[in-house]
């Protein structure tokens, strides 16, 4: 096996390959002057398993180095190439829901098969039929397991989960399952434009509960904050959030600050270059490493898909 990185996230690269016990792989990722992408595979390939980890985020340069990885791994005889990307991006453009716009996932997922990879490893998708977008095998894992060992220090039977929207129903189920059939509670919210939500409602219990809004993904954090603060007004106890993908933009970790909300877990999926007190960063390093080792192995990972 080798396990090489591109340079959207080396801190989480490593702490896969302290967990795997092997060096990371040397590769060379570069600008050139102009602006222009160039990547070198330092190391032997010839008929090895590789692993490439890349967190496609923006900007744009990080897909292009996962793709100029891969391209190189495949024309240097690796026998196989899995692209690791722990945060896929563009996955929230999955659908064409306007007239005269791109299905984006589904270009990046083609992309990616054309680059040469053999199979994707990702972890909470945003939306899980962008599986379907590959004609090469896909994991896509849960990071829920991480949280558990924090959140039992903050639940009791008091505990409402909350979906963010009717979408994230699934997702807020599978966490209280988890926990031993937590009633869940669901936000109704109206979107007229990307980034910006309105709360209309709370459908469910909240009142005098302890709150966990379970969500796959952080960005602006409006829609969050907005969440929590509605949640609030309803005479919820305590609010509590947990997101697999901070990726925090713009003044988003200010508006946690200033929000109801007690503590956030996020993963290390994507470097947070701001953080707050409140934050709270979970590492995915280990959940990955195990997923790359059973690959690599042949093993089944479909206990790792268990929400």
């Amino acid at each position: 096996m080798k396990v090489f990185c591109g340079g959207s996230n080396p801190a989480l690269a490593n702490k896969i390959c302290k967990y795997l016990k092997i060096n990371i792989g040397e590769a060379t990722c570069k600008r050139f002057s102009d602006g222009e992408i160039y990547v070198k595979l330092n190391e032997n390939v010839r008929g090895r398993d590789v692993f490439i980890i890349q967190s496609t985020q923006p900007p744009a340069d990080n897909l292009m180095e996962l793709l100029f990885l891969i391209d190189a791994a495949k024309r240097a005889s690796a026998q196989r190439v899995t692209a690791v990307i722990p945060y896929f991006g563009y996955s929230r453009q999955d659908k064409k829901d306007e007239p005269r716009v791109p299905i984006s996932a589904k270009l990046v997922a083609n992309l990616i098969t054309a680059a040469g990879a053999d199979r994707v490893l990702t972890l909470d998708l945003h939306a899980e039929q962008i599986q379907g977008f590959f004609d090469i095998p896909v994991d896509n894992i849960y990071g829920m397991p991480v949280i558990a060992e924090s959140f039992k220090q903050i639940s009791s039977k008091n505990t409402v989960v909350i979906a963010p929207d009717t979408g994230g129903t699934k997702r807020a189920r599978g966490f209280a399952r988890r926990f031993g059939d937590l009633p869940i509670a669901i936000i109704d919210k109206r979107r007229p434009s990307p980034n910006q939500a309105f709360v209309m409602n709370i459908v469910g219990e909240v009142r005098g509960k302890d709150c966990l809004i379970v969500d796959d993904m952080v960005d602006t954090a409006g829609t969050l904050v907005g969440g929590a603060n509605a949640i609030s007004n309803a005479g919820a106890d305590k609010v509590y959030a947990w997101c697999t993908h901070p990726l925090l933009s713009g003044n988003a970790v200010e508006k946690i600050e200033n929000s109801k909300i007690e503590k956030m877990f996020v993963s290390d999926t994507v470097p947070i270059k701001n953080s707050s007190k409140k934050i709270h960063i979970l590492t995915v390093a280990n959940l990955l490493g195990e997923a790359i080792s059973r690959i690599h192995e042949e093993k089944s990972v479909s206990s790792l898909f268990i929400e």
